[in-house]
């Protein structure tokens, strides 16, 4: 659909075949902001992205870790932004791709459905590999195998009711935050170097010497550190079952970006101060820290409270992913049999179990697959992501969404367009490999559109949002918590 066109009549009154039918359950308006928030800050996992992600980055960014996440993180400022308005003006379960969809067309909208769809495969088996290394404690275990059992577990609970997982996640959430409190604790009363190591980085080169973290590794850098923060977005996916979205999912995007990149900053600035040399920085080896700053029971504890983490982290994210299979099947981006078995919704507890199953089971099997090339990938799927949605955002006040009540975010356009082309130039500097990899995948992606889904355009890959979404402001649009799609 073009940007700004008014949907047209036959698309609202026509669902799309393969769809799920309008008389069967649907996703229900069940948490607030304290239950989103929840579920957000789990999935954006500043303990797993802490104890499994960051270990690498000290090892090629050194005392230049802090800083590239800082930077990170004001770089989510803005997207944070541009989730909240596009997420409070369009929202559905689709997350990304219905909100770009709806405002650039459904080229724009797939292309983005794709991204988001490697990120949401990949990233739980990422996480779940760090588990056995935490279990170390108390039994040594495969990485792989330990992964791929977390991965179903993941995938078991995911068939549960929302309500009872954001309770169970957050119970868990608070032994995260607890390890990581722990951890900066230590790491500031074991100080080793000066606090100017933050703003003028170095980095271990071997046998005792050192040397300083340029701009150009930093600039390298940040398509890993916004993958670390990444998860605030969550919120979008779970505007369809959140009461009140229009207020409720910018509360939580920016509630859970605050809180997250504290919990992840917090410590790496601890670790970076507290470790006692540059070359067991760069070991990240946090785990061994935490012992040599106390003693093995706290860091026993530690160790079990990430690798607590890490499996709640997986629950929720088996949970956000099955959403964004469960909206594509509903908007018909499958052949017909597909589509009916991907939108089905359990009457018993509400949730996608198909497309649960279909996220958490190939995430086992990517357990299996080498990290290196997982975390790459996934680095490079985030970014070009986020510059669609700055995109998205730089044309959402135009046509028949300018009236519609969301939440605006102060000074546009200037952060969605500084944000595309700061993104554009984290993009250009990635390793040659992720962005050929990711390429192809978004080559075969453009493929399938033109040969499958533009044909079928009357009845296939119709972006749908709640009925109450697409009501003109003012004129007392129904808040009914079940309410059937309408197809813009």
């Amino acid at each position: 659909m073009a940007v700004g066109a008014t949907p047209q009549k036959s698309e609202v009154e026509k669902p799309p075949a393969g769809t799920r039918d309008t008389a069967a359950p649907k996703l229900t308006r069940s948490i607030g902001v304290v239950g989103g928030t929840l579920l957000t800050l789990t999935c954006l996992t500043p303990a797993s992205s802490l104890f499994v992600i960051v270990p690498d980055s000290f090892a090629t960014l050194g005392t230049g870790t802090a800083l590239t996440i800082a930077i990170a993180g004001l770089l989510c400022i803005g997207v944070a932004f541009t989730y909240s308005e596009l997420g409070t003006l369009i929202p559905s379960s689709g997350g990304e791709y219905a909100m770009v969809g709806t405002l650039m067309g459904r080229l724009a909208g797939w292309l983005v459905f794709v991204l988001s769809l490697i990120v949401v495969m990949i990233v739980p088996p990422i996480i779940a590999l760090g588990t056995a290394d935490y279990l170390a404690p108390i039994a040594h275990l495969s990485p792989q195998l330990t992964a791929a059992g977390v991965m179903v577990l993941a995938t078991l609970m995911g068939l549960l009711d929302l309500r009872a997982n954001a309770w169970i996640t957050g119970i868990f959430l608070v032994l995260e935050v607890v390890a990581c409190a722990v951890v900066a604790f230590l790491g500031f009363s074991h100080t080793s170097r000066s606090a100017s190591v933050l703003v003028h980085p170095v980095m271990a080169t071997g046998h005792g010497q050192s040397s300083a973290v340029t701009a150009g590794l930093i600039v390298t850098g940040l398509a890993t550190a916004l993958f670390i923060l990444q998860g605030f977005s969550t919120a979008v996916y779970l505007a369809e079952e959140m009461d009140n979205p229009r207020r409720n999912v910018s509360r939580t995007v920016l509630w859970t970006l605050g809180i997250g990149a504290a919990v992840v900053l917090i410590p790496v600035v601890a670790i970076t101060l507290g470790a006692p040399d540059l070359a067991t920085l760069a070991t990240g080896d946090v785990a061994g820290m935490v012992a040599s700053w106390s003693n093995s029971g706290v860091g026993t504890f530690v160790s079990l409270c990430i690798a607590l983490a890490i499996i709640n982290a997986a629950i929720v994210m088996v949970i956000q992913n099955s959403r964004v299979v469960y909206s594509s099947a509903r908007d018909a981006a499958w052949p017909d049999s597909v589509n009916r078995a991907f939108s089905h919704v359990s009457r018993r507890y509400g949730s996608p179990w198909v497309a649960t199953l279909a996220v958490g089971i190939p995430g086992a099997a990517l357990c299996f697959v080498n990290l290196d090339t997982l975390s790459e990938v996934t680095g490079v799927a985030v970014a070009a992501m986020y510059v669609f949605v700055a995109l998205g955002a730089l044309v959402s006040r135009r046509g028949a969404h300018k009236d519609r009540p969301a939440w605006r975010m102060p000074l546009w356009p200037a952060i969605p367009a500084l944000l595309v082309v700061v993104l554009a130039w984290v993009l250009y500097q990635q390793s040659v490999k992720s962005l050929v990899i990711t390429g192809v995948i978004v080559a075969a992606a453009t493929g399938y559109w033109a040969l499958y889904l533009r044909p079928r355009s009357e009845t296939h890959w119709v972006i749908s949002v709640p009925e109450d979404v697409l009501a003109p402001a003012g004129d007392g649009a129904s808040q009914d918590p079940v309410a059937g799609p309408q197809h813009v």
